[in-house]
């Protein structure tokens, strides 16, 4: 289906969210930040956001380099593309510590909590959550399908961003 020479259709980078209704694959790079995907398996159809951060402190700083406004626009530009929340599953991934970070707090890490909290309120079935630990995420996602392949790495290079 995908007969091009680079992994991937899109590089998706920190505060962007990337939606298609024609097959892609998007790929992101997570260290401590976090991506949501959406598929709607009925229309065959997906997007994904890459943030740093939980949410603002400040309201009109909401932009998709936070988790709570750029998990909610995500869903909304499903459900403004014919998608059903009924027909609309996720995955979560990232949020690995740091290494001066203490790994016992790793379920308070808000900029995990704060997609699958909205995800449960907007009753959006999570079918995979690979976050945590001490390692970071290269992620590829299809757009078309909803799987993801996900490579784990001990260290996130400037170099993984090409």
């Amino acid at each position: 289906m995908f007969n091009k020479i680079k992994p991937y259709d899109y590089l998706l980078n920190p505060g962007y969210i990337f939606f298609s209704k024609e097959p892609a694959l998007i790929c992101a790079v997570l260290g401590n930040a976090v991506g949501v995907a959406l598929y709607d398996y009925k229309n065959r159809f997906g997007g994904m956001n890459h943030f740093k951060y939980p949410k603002p402190k400040n309201k009109s700083n909401m932009t998709a380099i936070y988790g709570m406004p750029a998990t909610y626009q995500l869903i909304r530009i499903l459900l403004d593309n014919g998608a059903e929340k009924k027909n609309i599953v996720a995955q979560v991934f990232g949020g690995a510590l740091n290494d001066e970070e203490n790994h016992e707090n790793n379920f308070d890490n808000d900029n995990i909590l704060i997609p699958v909290r909205i995800l449960n309120t907007q009753k959006i079935k999570i079918i995979k959550n690979d976050t945590g630990g001490a390692r970071g995420r290269k992620v590829v996602f299809n757009t078309f399908t909803g799987e993801a392949f996900i490579h784990y790495a001990n260290r996130i290079r400037q170099s993984d961003w090409a």
